[in-house]
């Protein structure tokens, strides 16, 4: 009997150390009932960046909305980052039964989208890129290949050894480079500097390292792209012909006066757009 029940502890401790290593990629808020769609946030952000979107829809829909691990206080994961939080996006469609759910994702967000639609097709009705590349990689380092990137890099020790009053200054060029409404950029510079700094710097090459340019050409689920236009609306169609020119049937809506930041420099435009798309 003592045997037994020593073995029976020996089991419960094993199975309790599996379950703890097992780390979580993510949080998610869920709001409203419907037909289910996944909101997917750009780098840094958290699930708050869609707080507008999910108040327009949640009427009609149920609203899942993430924030990735490393990112708004939720607890960084080991690396690989992305693939880590692509799996357990799957994980989570399936252990839920979301039937053809629609992502609507945001910058890096929308890009993983697009992984998980080239993926995973039967899962999804629709995707929703919001100023999001198939190649993110492509368009800021054009003559290095994705796949040869690795995390120690003389950009990721600069970026890893900024101390807190450099790194501030950082997100605030950035802030203002991507969201032309300056009363939403304390928030964005909010959100950098609260990322854990190895996912800020490790996480971005892994988006780096994503090329989806030829799975597009594969894909059977539908996708919409919101591109913003500023600072050269000419230049941005250049760059989203370039990088969709596989893509088979896709329907691009420009957003004037909009840098990155849709959703806060076109707020009206862009609820209506994705209420339109989700119809």
């Amino acid at each position: 009997m003592k045997i037994t029940k020593l073995v029976l502890l020996i089991t419960l401790l094993f199975l309790s150390c599996r379950v703890q290593a097992q780390q979580t990629a993510f949080t998610v808020k869920v709001t409203g009932q419907g037909d289910p769609v996944l909101l997917l946030p750009g780098f840094t952000c958290t699930a708050d960046v869609w707080q507008e979107t999910v108040a327009a829809l949640s009427a009609t829909h149920e609203c899942h909305a993430f924030t990735f691990a490393g990112f708004g206080g939720v607890p960084p994961i080991d690396m690989p980052w992305l693939p880590t939080i692509k799996t357990q996006l799957i994980d989570y469609i399936k252990t839920k039964k979301l039937k053809s759910a629609t992502i609507i994702g945001h910058s890096l967000g929308g890009t993983l989208g697009m992984w998980l639609v080239t993926s995973e097709p039967a899962l999804f009705r629709k995707l929703i890129a919001v100023d999001a590349l198939p190649c993110t990689g492509a368009l800021l380092m054009p003559n290095v290949n994705p796949n040869q990137m690795v995390y120690d890099n003389p950009f990721s020790r600069q970026q890893l050894a900024m101390d807190s009053a450099q790194f501030h200054q950082m997100a605030r060029q950035m802030a203002a480079g991507m969201c032309l409404t300056k009363a939403r950029h304390a928030q964005l510079v909010d959100w950098i500097m609260k990322a854990d700094r190895k996912t800020y710097v490790y996480g971005y090459v892994d988006l780096l390292k994503l090329d989806l340019r030829e799975d597009l050409a594969h894909t059977t689920v539908p996708m919409v792209i919101l591109a913003a236009t500023y600072p050269d609306r000419q230049r941005v169609e250049a760059t989203w012909n370039q990088q969709l020119a596989k893509l088979r049937e896709k329907r691009i809506y420009y957003a004037d006066q909009s840098a990155h930041f849709i959703m806060y420099d076109q707020p009206a435009w862009f609820i209506t757009k994705i209420q339109e798309n989700l119809r």
